[in-house]
């Protein structure tokens, strides 16, 4: 198991991403497999204006930052000014995240617009007690990439997640070949 970012280091630290990323390549196989559930941080403007990711949920980060006391910087303020106030409130997103890490044993993928702020809610959710939450390397821009046919960056793989994922995937294949059939 790979130890929690250090808070001594920014977010973005090289040390920091390597334990706090995924690759979208892994995190849409883990996502296929029903291992993960794809959280959209995004604010709701952003989905309007760029789009959807097909699966997500929508948790808007700001807002979550908001209604959990924490002090949103001069930045995220003016993101979250600019779109409209919508009804999430505390409670809400309590149950959504422990509905998935919980009740589903599912690994909690953020996902923004560039990678970057992925990583902070990643972080924030590890520190709310949720430790296997992870930041998709690139976020929607790459997965807009992936859409047009273009190869999506892959400087962002968490080997151990990398590594995970391909004995997931393993595993299941192995499970769904090797299991006995039951005759009729």
């Amino acid at each position: 198991m790979q130890s929690l970012p250090q808070p001594t280091q920014s977010v973005e630290s090289p040390a920091n991403r390597a334990v706090l990323e995924i690759s979208l390549a892994s995190s849409l196989e883990l996502r296929q497999l029903g291992l993960a559930t794809i959280f959209d941080i995004r604010q709701a403007f952003e989905l309007e204006v760029k789009g959807r990711v097909p699966d997500t949920v929508h948790v808007p980060l700001f807002e979550v930052k908001r209604i959990l006391g924490e002090t949103l910087s001069t930045e995220e303020q003016e993101v979250l000014d600019a779109g409209a106030p919508t009804e999430f409130d505390a409670l809400s997103f309590i149950k959504l995240v422990n509905q998935a890490h919980h009740g589903r044993d599912h690994i909690l993928l953020c996902l923004c617009n560039s990678g970057r702020r992925s990583l902070y809610a990643a972080q924030m959710l590890r520190e709310l007690g949720y430790p296997k939450a992870l930041s998709v390397a690139g976020g929607f821009q790459a997965w807009k990439k992936l859409q047009s046919g273009a190869a999506p960056q892959t400087s962002g793989v968490l080997p151990a997640a990398a590594a995970a994922t391909t004995a997931a995937t393993t595993a299941v294949k192995t499970a769904a070949t090797t299991a006995p059939t039951s005759a009729p």
